[in-house]
C-alpha cells in the first residue's frame, strides 16, 4: 500500500522538480558547442587498506575479487599526487565483473588513522561500494561463513510503496579495515540488464559507490555541472528498513544517483535530510588514513577540470595536475582534490 505524501515530500518533489529544471539548464550550457568537456568515466573506486595480505584474501576468498595488477610506488611525484610525504604505497587491482577495486596499503608512512569506533552511516566521512549479487540469501550466508562485521542486522528489503527502490534488497558490512561495504541484489524491474543476465557466480560486480552528503545541489555542482556527471535518478527512502539497513534511527535519505558519460560505475548521494546531525569529515583528512577512499576518473582535459575546480573554491590535494614517472597505477597523470564534503576525487589522463 502506498504511504501518501505528507507535506515533507511535496516539498522534496518540489525541491527535485526545481532542481532538475536547473540542472538541466546548466546541462545544456555545459554542453554548447565549443564548451569544455570533462566527459568523464569511473575507473573504479580506491580504499585504503591495513593489512594488504589480509585485505587481497578477504577480497578474493570471501567476494570472489580476482587480482589484476600489483605494483609498488614511491618518490616525489607520488608524494605531490596523494599529499602525503614520505610515502611507499603497495596498491593491488582487484577485478570483479568488469569493475574494479584498488587497495592501497601505505607502507609508509604507516601512522594513518584508524576508522573512528562510533563512526555511523550518515557522517560525512561514510563511503561504500555496492556488490551486486545474484541471490542475496546466499551472499548473506556467505558472508556469515567468513565472520564479517555487520553493519545491517540482516539484509533489508526496501518497500514497494518506493517506485524507484521497493523490492531492492541490500546488506551493509564492513572489510577487514572497517571499509564499509553493501552487498546489494536487484528484482526484475530494476538495475541493469547486465545484473539479470544467466549466471553461475555468486558476487557479480560493482554497481556504484555511495558517498554521504551535506547538501545535494552543492554535491551537484560538483560532479554535474562541473565534472560532467548526469543525473540517473532520485529517491527518498524512509522507514524501519532504511534505518535497519543504515543503523541510523529516523532515517531519511534523498537519495540521488548519478552516471558518467562515457561509461563505469555511478556514484549516489546519501543525504540525510534526518537526522542531520551526522559529523562532519574529520579535520586535516590524509590519503593513508584508512576511512579515505577516492573514486578515480578518467577525463579527455583533466588539467583543464583540476583548473577549473580549482578556481571554484574546491580543495586540492595535489598542488596541480602530476605527471607521474611511468603507468605503475595505470594512468600517466593525476590530481587528487576534495569534493564539497571532503570526499576523494583522482581525476587522471
Amino acid at each position: 500500500m502506498r504511504i501518501r505524501c505528507g507535506l515533507h515530500e511535496q516539498l522534496f518533489l518540489l525541491r527535485r522538480t526545481v532542481a532538475a529544471l536547473v540542472g538541466g539548464l546548466a546541462l545544456l550550457l555545459i554542453t554548447a558547442p565549443g564548451a569544455a568537456q570533462p566527459a568523464p568515466s569511473v575507473e573504479g573506486v580506491a580504499l585504503t587498506v591495513e593489512d594488504m595480505d589480509r585485505a587481497v584474501r578477504f577480497y578474493s576468498e570471501v567476494l570472489s575479487f580476482q587480482r589484476v595488477k600489483d605494483v609498488e610506488v614511491t618518490g616525489a611525484p607520488y608524494e605531490r599526487l596523494f599529499g602525503v610525504f614520505g610515502l611507499r604505497m603497495h596498491v593491488v587491482t582487484m577485478r570483479l565483473g568488469d569493475e574494479h577495486v584498488k587497495l592501497i596499503e601505505f607502507v609508509a608512512p604507516s601512522d594513518g588513522r584508524p576508522h573512528p569506533p562510533d563512526a555511523q552511516s550518515n557522517d560525512l566521512s561514510f563511503q561504500h561500494v555496492a556488490i551486486i549479487v545474484r541471490d542475496m540469501e546466499a551472499a548473506y550466508q556467505q558472508l556469515r561463513a567468513h565472520g564479517v562485521t555487520h553493519v545491517s542486522p540482516k539484509p533489508q528489503t526496501l518497500p514497494e510503496w518506493n517506485p524507484t527502490a521497493g523490492g531492492i534488497s541490500a546488506f551493509y558490512f564492513k572489510d577487514p579495515s572497517g571499509n564499509v561495504l553493501e552487498i546489494l541484489h536487484f528484482p526484475p524491474d530494476k538495475g541493469a540488464a547486465k545484473w539479470h543476465a544467466p549466471t553461475d557466480r555468486l558476487f557479480l560486480g560493482i554497481d556504484h559507490t555511495a558517498i554521504v552528503v551535506d547538501d545535494t545541489e552543492q554535491s551537484l555542482d560538483f560532479f554535474r555541472d562541473r565534472l560532467g556527471f548526469q543525473v540517473a535518478g532520485t529517491s527518498m527512502n524512509y522507514g524501519i528498513e532504511q534505518e535497519r539497513l543504515s543503523t541510523v534511527f529516523g532515517a531519511r535519505v534523498r537519495i540521488t544517483a548519478l552516471r558518467a558519460p562515457r561509461g563505469g560505475i555511478g556514484v549516489e548521494f546519501l543525504d540525510y535530510v534526518a537526522p542531520s546531525d551526522g559529523r562532519p569529515m574529520p579535520a586535516h583528512t590524509q590519503a593513508n588514513d584508512l576511512w579515505h577512499a577516492h573514486i578515480q576518473l578518467r577525463l579527455r582535459d583533466a588539467a583543464s577540470a583540476v583548473e577549473a575546480l580549482r578556481g571554484a573554491g574546491y580543495a586540492l590535494v595535489s598542488p596541480r595536475l602530476q605527471s607521474l614517472p611511468d603507468a605503475a597505477l595505470g594512468y600517466a597523470s593525476g590530481a587528487l582534490v576534495r569534493g564539497p564534503d571532503g570526499h576523494g576525487v583522482l581525476l587522471t589522463e
